[in-house]
């Protein structure tokens, strides 16, 4: 990893959210809110765009573990912010503390911890053929 990845870095996405992304299961929609699942993916995807000006060319970051919690529904629309901050980072282990608010009623939707792990490219791809 380049140098410069410390603790406190934050990355912020936003979206909104759509029925592509409600609570369903093989087609059917449980519940027409935004799902357990689009959150944890969000919640890795803003911590994975801290890790990325850090990466070298032979290098590529693989989750894992999530801890989620989602505390509150989002409706069809709400405007979603996913703030990822930097708590722990030990050589290439890095652990982001992650929440999901909605941005107009500034409602906690979820909140949670995304741990990630930077390794040579080549040794994700001789673990992937392992597998």
């Amino acid at each position: 990893m380049k140098s410069g990845l410390a603790v406190g870095h934050t990355a912020v996405i936003t979206t909104e959210v759509t029925p592509g992304m409600y609570a369903q299961f093989e087609g059917n929609v449980v519940h027409p809110v935004y799902s357990t699942v689009s959150m944890v993916y969000h919640m890795e995807w803003a911590s994975r765009k801290i890790i990325l000006p850090y990466l070298e060319d032979d290098e590529e970051g693989m989750g894992a573990e999530v801890n989620a919690r989602h505390v509150a529904p989002a409706k069809t629309g709400s405007l979603l912010e996913i703030r990822a901050n930097v708590i722990e980072h030990e050589r290439n282990v890095i652990v982001t503390e992650v929440t999901v608010r909605d941005r107009k009623s500034d409602r906690l939707i979820g909140k949670g911890e995304v741990k990630q792990v930077v390794l040579p490219k080549e040794i994700i791809k001789e673990r992937i053929q392992d597998s």
